[in-house]
């Protein structure tokens, strides 16, 4: 589910906010690196559990309807129960270890923010593919999951009071956020109807290789600082160290320090994630300054004996 880019930016996180708060507490870092880590787990477990809510809402106000209560949204179209019956939706909301795992975690945060439930199924109930979807007779497995697609790229995903509500919980999910709709977006493609439970938990990360490596790198880039800014000084003469952004600064430490103690990786391959890395989270100069500093400290290092790169892929 977490791509090393995304590693790479948890320990970005970690680091910016030693910057911010001068809290140099290392032990304090790695349990926050580790709670981020596992909070995009989370994150992922409550959007899948806002389709599971967004059923049982459409569910209850049928219920209602019925009763001559409440009219629904649904009272206009022949089959009133055809989103309730989507075929996608039920798949997830009957999954037994899915549900498991959120009654494990305690996940009532739709309980006890329904009004956020409430607002998405109006907003769904506006929306144009509803109607028309709405408006044919029964669905194939596939038309029910286009349908679902649909809604969640364009309805779902992008909505700013969903956004906001995340963001006030936990500021790290303001970056989770496209990393989860994205993954669960591919999940939603590549279901199939006989899937068995076990595709709607997958593993966080691919292996524990992944976790020892935002561990060390967290480690190693804080405890070489003075040697890191020393680098950067040797490239910079003619900046304050003052000058450079504080994305900046980090990303060029955890460049430098990943090209010298992480010899498996290629160094293109991390030269190349920290300039992504720095087009989305730093300056629009930014790219452009860090490749210039790596690439000459690449060329200084292997001229120099200090770059050691062993394994596969790195001809």
């Amino acid at each position: 589910m977490l791509t090393r880019r995304h590693i790479r930016v948890k320990v970005m996180q970690c680091i910016y906010a030693i910057t911010q708060s001068h809290d140099e507490s290392l032990e304090k870092q790695e349990k926050f690196l580790k709670a981020s880590i596992e909070d995009t787990f989370t994150l992922y477990l409550l959007m899948l559990s806002l389709l599971i809510e967004l059923r049982e809402k459409a569910s209850d106000q049928l219920r209602l309807s019925s009763k001559k209560y409440l009219a629904t949204p649904s009272d206009k179209y022949p089959n009133r129960e055809k989103f309730v019956q989507n075929k996608v939706l039920l798949q997830i909301t009957d999954n037994t270890r899915l549900r498991n795992e959120l009654e494990k975690r305690k996940l009532k945060n739709w309980y006890l923010n329904d009004e956020y439930v409430k607002i998405l199924y109006r907003e769904i109930a506006e929306y144009d593919a509803y109607g028309k979807y709405m408006s044919k007779g029964q669905s194939t497995y596939e038309e029910d999951k286009d349908f679902l697609i649909d809604l969640f790229k364009n309805v779902i995903a992008p909505n700013e009071k969903l956004y906001d509500y995340f963001e006030d919980d936990k500021l790290t999910w303001v970056d989770d956020i496209p990393i989860v709709n994205t993954f669960i977006l591919k999940q939603l493609k590549r279901i199939k109807e006989n899937q068995s439970e076990s595709f709607f938990l997958p593993r966080l990360v691919k292996d524990e290789d992944d976790l020892v490596f935002a561990k060390q790198l967290l480690i190693k880039t804080l405890s070489n600082d003075e040697m890191l800014v020393k680098e950067i000084e040797g490239k910079t003469p003619n900046w304050d160290k003052d000058r450079i952004a504080d994305i900046d600064a980090i990303l060029l430490k955890m460049a430098i320090c990943e090209l010298l103690n992480f010899n498996s990786i290629p160094e293109k391959v991390s030269i190349n994630e920290y300039l992504e890395i720095s087009k989305e989270y730093s300056t629009p100069k930014s790219s452009i300054f860090i490749n210039g500093i790596l690439d000459n400290l690449v060329r200084e290092y292997k001229s120099s004996g200090k770059l050691k790169k062993v394994g596969r892929g790195l001809l």
